[in-house]
Order: structure tokens, then sequence, then C-alpha cells
């Protein structure tokens, strides 16, 4: 239920809602490119930093179902200042620390402030406009979710090299203070009151079952998993807690999140596809800087300026989306996003060593286009047959589901590299001879094999070589799996009757 005075000011809500939410959603990606300079400062090894992008997302995971609880409990409006005025304060910390414990401490604290930002903002806006004009309204509040991930390497690696890897966190001052007087001024005070019994046992098995998954995939890699007794500690904890967790759901008087979600297939189906949308999106922007500036020798600049094709493509969706849904239908949008996502992806598959930057900026605007045209229509079918009385409670169920593909994929996408790596390497190193020569004649005069240095040489080419093939084939299966789900997007039930166009109003 909207409140009048929020209804009137849906404007401005909506401009200072969508700057929160760029605020947060910048910062999943912006320390991208940013991470070899943080490695050499804080003296990280390769693990510890990857710890830097992953614990703000799994944070971000945790928190978000009791963002939830809390915002019926206080109010969205108290919930959203205390929100972007904790993740702003965190964003300063992060800027200050000293090394990775304190980095890793701070990281966690800003997803734990942020976490309620997307899904309580998109709530706001479902409530206080028509559902006439909600694919118009998601598309642009989709435009801020979507474009911080992809702005963020750009942005990142000019700050970078132009001022220091630490400017990444202190530019989110300024916007958090805009964004926390613009709340306070334009938006009516929900009084809350309205939640639930809380359920321990049910957000206990939650977070269990997501801390256990995450460290399993994170920690799997450097400990030979499941010849590891810690990587099986991990998984029983993750199995039971999602155990405890469906239980709790179906059993409990009062289950964390309402049982009437899990008998919507349309919303089931939407938050797989968000799931989805988070390993497909963030798992390649945090591949494509690492493989830019590893194999080819981008610096961090250039590595973030050879994302911006792929901001200008899901720009140029946002711009065709609400067309495209009101023509052809949500599903017919949903389905366009995941063939071009797709094709850029199996451009991507054809990467080599050799190319210039025209195919990373070709594919990167084929992915964008396809990513920009699937958030609309997945928050058009989501909430087209969930209660309205439900939408908080699904909003914070989908951004979840998208916050934990972001953590999972980017855990198995950086395994799975490292683990292409190794037996890449393994097997092109088994096809050389050094006393061949053939090979000497081929390669140059500097890389004589019969050397030590020579041989230090060769075996670096090597890395480089596996390393390419590691990633190619990493994308080329990412193409295929989604591929795979394509199919099921006819599933999902489109829109029968007009929505209406009037909206309930709540007044104090």
């Amino acid at each position: 239920m909207a409140l009048a005075q929020d209804v009137k000011n849906r404007i401005p809500i909506t401009g200072w809602l969508m700057l929160a939410t760029l605020m947060y959603t910048l910062d999943s990606t912006i320390a991208n490119v940013a991470l070899s300079h943080m490695q050499g400062s804080l003296s990280a090894s390769q693990d510890e930093i990857t710890w830097v992008l992953t614990s703000y997302i799994l944070a971000t995971a945790v928190m978000t179902p009791l963002a939830g609880w809390l915002a019926q409990k206080i109010g969205r409006k108290r919930m959203l200042v205390y929100s972007i005025v904790g993740f702003t304060i965190a964003s300063m910390l992060c800027g200050l620390a000293q090394n990775v414990p304190q980095m890793v401490g701070f990281r966690v604290l800003q997803g734990m402030a942020g976490a309620g930002l997307m899904p309580l903002s998109q709530a706001v806006m479902l409530d206080i406009f028509p559902m006439t004009m909600i694919p118009r309204v998601m598309s642009l509040w989709s435009a801020a979710v979507i474009m911080g991930p992809i702005v963020g390497p750009t942005l990142g690696g000019w700050i970078t090299e132009e001022l220091d890897w630490r400017w990444v966190f202190f530019i989110n001052l300024p916007f958090g203070i805009l964004a926390t007087l613009g709340i306070i001024r334009f938006m009516g005070r929900d009084t809350g009151g309205r939640e639930r019994p809380f359920d321990f046992i049910g957000f206990g098995g939650l977070i269990a079952f997501v801390v256990g998954l995450q460290m399993m995939l994170d920690r799997g890699p450097g400990r030979d998993w499941f010849d590891s007794k810690e990587i099986w500690v991990e998984a029983a904890i993750a199995v039971a807690g999602l155990w405890v967790f469906i239980v709790q759901t179906a059993t409990s008087e009062h289950p964390f999140f309402h049982r009437d979600l899990a008998k919507d297939g349309n919303f089931i189906g939407t938050t797989v596809f968000s799931f989805l949308v988070g390993v497909l999106l963030f798992s390649t922007t945090a591949l494509l800087p690492s493989f830019m500036q590893t194999l080819l020798g981008y610096s961090a600049t250039q590595a973030g300026l050879a994302s911006i094709p792929r901001g200008v493509g899901s720009l140029v969706s946002f711009l065709l989306v609400p067309t495209i849904m009101a023509r052809f239908g949500p599903r017919t949008s949903l389905v366009s996003g995941l063939a071009l996502s797709v094709l850029g992806l199996w451009m991507m598959g054809g990467f080599n060593l050799e190319m210039t930057s025209s195919p990373i900026l070709i594919s990167g605007f084929v992915q964008g286009l396809g990513v920009g045209l699937l958030f609309s229509p997945l928050s058009k079918l989501a909430y087209v047959t969930l209660d309205q009385s439900h939408r908080v409670e699904g909003t914070i169920v989908a951004t979840m589901a998208r916050s934990l593909g972001s953590s999972v994929g980017i855990s198995i996408v950086l395994a799975a590299v490292l683990r292409n790596n190794a037996a890449g390497h393994s097997e092109l190193a088994s096809r050389i001879d050094p006393s061949s020569p053939m090979l000497r004649d081929l390669l140059p005069s500097l890389m004589d094999p019969r050397t030590e240095s020579g041989l230090w040489l060769l075996n670096s080419e090597v890395a480089r070589q596996s390393g390419m093939i590691g990633y190619v084939n990493i994308f080329m299966w990412m193409a295929l799996v989604v591929c795979v789900t394509v199919p099921a997007v006819f599933l999902l039930r489109p829109p029968r009757t007009p929505a209406p166009d009037t909206l309930e109003i709540h007044t104090e």
C-alpha cells in the first residue's frame, strides 16, 4: 500500500532510489580492475584478494532476507535511510583499510548495510506507480541496477590509475549524502510494525546454507575439493542448512518466507532466472578485467574502457524493452535477451592472444544488449500472478537469488579457469621437446629452451597459452548453459488481462 505523499512525489523518489541503487551496484564490480593494486598495497595472495569481491556479494545474500523483515518492522523509509548511511560509512572504512582482514571485514559491512537497497527500492516503485507503467519504470530502474556492474570496471580503472585504488570507495560519500537527504525530504514515513514473528530456525538454516556453500566453492580449489575434510564439513553445513530451511518453511506456522511464494509458479521460475542472470552478469564482468590485464597486457584504464560497449548495449536495450514487451510480450523479450547473451558468450569463446580489441568491444555490446532485455520482463512476469501483499518478500527473494547467483558464479568460474589453466599447461608442456631443432627454429632467439632464461620464457608462454584455453572454454560452457535454459521461458505464464490502471492509496 502506498502513502499519498509517496504517490505525489514518485518522480523525485524514483530518482533518489535509483541513485542509491546505482551506488550500491557500482561497488559490486568497481573494485575488479583495482584488485591487482590492492593485492600489492595490502600484501595479499591471489586467493586472499578474491575475497574482496566474494565477501561483499556473500554478505548481501546473507543480509537481504533479514533486511526485508526489518523493513516491515521499522518501516521502509527508515530502513532505506539506515542502509544508505551504513553503506556510505562502510565505504569510507574500506578506503582506509590497511590489511586484508580489515578490507574483507569492511566489505562485509558494506554488503550487509546495502543489502536492502535493491529489493526495497523496487518494492516502493511497484507500489507508487500503476501497473500499466511498471514496464517503463522497471526498465528505468533496471538501468541503475545493471549499469553499476557494467560502468564499474571503467570507472574503477580510471580512478585506480589517475588517483588511487582507495578512491573507488571514497567516491561513495557524496552520492550517499545526496541519496539520504533526498529520501528524507520526499518519502513519507511508513511506521512499520506489520512483521510476522521472526523465524530464527528458518533464517539460521538459510544462512548456514549460503555460508557453507560459498565457503566450499571459494576454498575448494585450494584444498583439492573433497580430498579435504574442511570441504566435506562445509558441504555438510550447506546441505543441513538447506534441509532445515525447507522443512521449517513447509511446517512452521510463521515461516521466514511466506509459503505462498513457493506456490506461485511464475515467481519460482523468474527467481531461478534471476539466479542465472546473477551468474551470467557478474561472473563475466569479474573475469574480463583479469583476462585483459593478465593475458593481453591491458592497463586498468584500458580494461575499464573496453567494458564501455557493454554499457552502451544495455542502454539501447532499456530504451527498446518497453516497446518490445508491449508489442510482443515479456516472454519474447526474455527469450531475445537470452539468445543475445548466448551469442555474446559464443563470440567470447573465439577470443585469442593475437586479437585486437574489436572482438572484446563487439561481444561486450551484444551481451549488453542481451542482459538489458532480461530485467524488466523478469519483474513483469514475477509479480503478475503474485499477491500484492507479498511484493516486499518477493523482491527480497529475487534479489537474494541474484546475489547468490553472483557469488556462486564468480567462485565456480574462477575455480574452473584455474583448473582449466592447470590442465592446459600440463597438456601443452607434455608436447614440448626442448631439444627439438624445429622448436628452436620457431622460437625467438631470446627463448632458447637449452638455457635457463629461455626455458623460463618458454614456460611463461605455455602458461599464457593455457590461460587463454581456460578462459575460452569457460565462455563456451556458459553459452551452453544459457542455451539449455531458453525453453524454460515458455513455462512462465504471460499476463492474461490488462493490469489495473488504478492504484490503491493509503493515507494517514
